[in-house]
This record gives C-alpha cells, structure tokens and sequence, in this order.
C-alpha cells in the first residue's frame, strides 16, 4: 500500500514543478527580432557591394536602427557612397542611388559638385589630406595695388579623392598633383575664381572641427612688422610720467619782509 501512495507523491511533486516552470515560461515576454545586413567584408566606395561582404543576422526589432537595410536583395549590386568597415550596419544612406554605375559621380550627395585642383606636395600638406578629409582652401595672390595678400576663400572642405583614387591608407600617404573637393555651387564658383587669380593652398583640419573660418587675410604689412604691439600702444611708465607730469616751478628761499603801505622790503637783520 506504501509504494502507489508514495508514486502518487511523486507525481503530485513533479506536476506541481512543472506547472511551474511553464507559468515562469509563459510569463517572460518573447523578445522579437528582425533581420539586418551588416558588413562582413570590408567595402570600398564607389564600388559594388558583392553578395560575401555582407549577411544577414537577428537584430532586436524594438532596436532597427533607422534607415538599416534588411535584404539582401536591396544591397547586392548597389554602389557604396562611402567605405564601410566589418560589423557595420548597411544603411540606406550609405548606399548610391540604384542606376548609380559607380565611380565618383556616385560618392556625390545631392546638391554637391565635385572639382579638382592641381597641386604640389607641399600645398597638398605633403599627401596627408586624403578621401574623407576636410580642409580649408586659401588662396595667395596680389591686389589691385600689386600687394601680396593671403586669404581663406573656402572652410571645412571635404576631399573626395586624390589623383584617381577615392580610398587610401591613412598609415601611408601619398604625395599627388590633384586633389577633388566636394562643394556646393557657389563654392565651386568661388574656387573657380580664386584658382585664376592666384595660387591655392590646402589647410588639413581636424575632422571633428566644424566651425567656419572667417578671416580678413593677412597682408605684406602684417609679416614684416616685427615690432611688439606692445611697443606700438603703449609707452614706459617713464615716458608717461615725462609726458603727464608738469614740474612745479623753483622756488627761492626768502627772509624775513616788512610791508609798508603797497611796498615790500626785506628786513635787515643786524
């Protein structure tokens, strides 16, 4: 009689245990998930994306980043705007429209032109603005008085290629003759001018730096003065005090007088 009652023990103990679990089970919410394509292979811009640089994994649906893609189908083939490295998301921003046949017409964002212009190692800041970069551009030339001026006509330029190439090594810089820039219409215009005018100059920024340079250029005048301004506003305390200081006038030593009516005389002292 003791063996079925204890069966049924444990039974009753094991049901209980897994009413349990399925109640803990049922009352964890399910976290959904979508599919994302990410970088698998490192990309190149301006060139099409093949079907072994990218995959697909499960992404938290309530975390899609926005504008992520999430087929294959809509990334294979299309032509990156910019270089994508392993791990990062594919997003539609990034990708050129999808009868872009690559090249640098597709690196250009709406609204923006491309130029180039011709440079030496050292205006080119001996190779280190590369793809990516951003720089400002001055220009040297002479007035209409034939004075030499140097002055910044375009900030915070972004390079879209040197020579031929719209990718290369940070770690390996490479001394070119031409640099593209990326500009909008009016700028094009104002480096347009500048460039037949005068000689160009690139200044390398910091990528992070986003303020505009907004200098009246500097002149002959402001190189060759080599007095401290200092000298030239103010003047030695001696100096000022000769200048600000009227000394009284000499004063004689005098005896002893007597007033008599309007006249004065001095008394004599036996």
């Amino acid at each position: 009689m003791k063996l079925p009652v204890v069966a049924l023990a444990i039974a009753l103990t094991l049901g209980a245990v897994g009413a349990f679990i399925a109640a803990q089970t049922m009352s964890v919410p399910q976290t959904s998930v979508s599919k994302v394509i990410i970088v698998e292979q490192p990309i190149e811009a301006g060139k099409a994306i093949k079907a072994d640089q990218i995959k697909t994994i499960d992404w938290p649906s309530s975390s899609v980043p926005q504008d992520a893609s999430t087929r294959t189908a809509n990334v294979v083939g299309r032509i990156a705007r910019v270089s994508m490295i392993p791990g990062e998301t594919v997003l539609a921003g990034k990708l050129a429209p999808k009868n872009a046949t690559g090249g640098l017409s597709s690196l250009i964002p709406e609204g923006k032109r491309a130029i180039t212009v011709h440079v030496n190692e050292v205006i080119a800041v001996a190779g280190f603005a590369l793809p990516g970069s951003y720089v400002d551009v001055l220009v040297s030339s002479k007035d209409a008085n034939s004075q030499p001026f140097s002055r910044t006509v375009l900030s915070r330029i972004k390079v879209l290629a040197v020579a031929q190439e719209t990718t290369a090594d940070p770690n390996k810089p490479k001394v070119v003759d031409a640099v593209t820039l990326e500009l909008t219409p009016l700028e094009s215009e104002k480096l347009d001018l500048a460039r037949n005018i005068g000689v160009l100059s690139l200044v390398l920024r910091n990528e992070l730096d986003t303020s505009v340079t907004n200098s009246m250029g500097v002149r002959l005048a402001d190189i060759m003065n080599t007095k401290s301004p200092a000298a030239t506003t103010s003047s030695p305390p001696e100096a000022v005090l000769a200048t600000h200081t009227k000394p009284e006038p000499s004063r004689k030593s005098r005896g002893p007088e007597e007033i008599r009516g309007i006249s004065r005389q001095p008394v004599v002292t036996p």
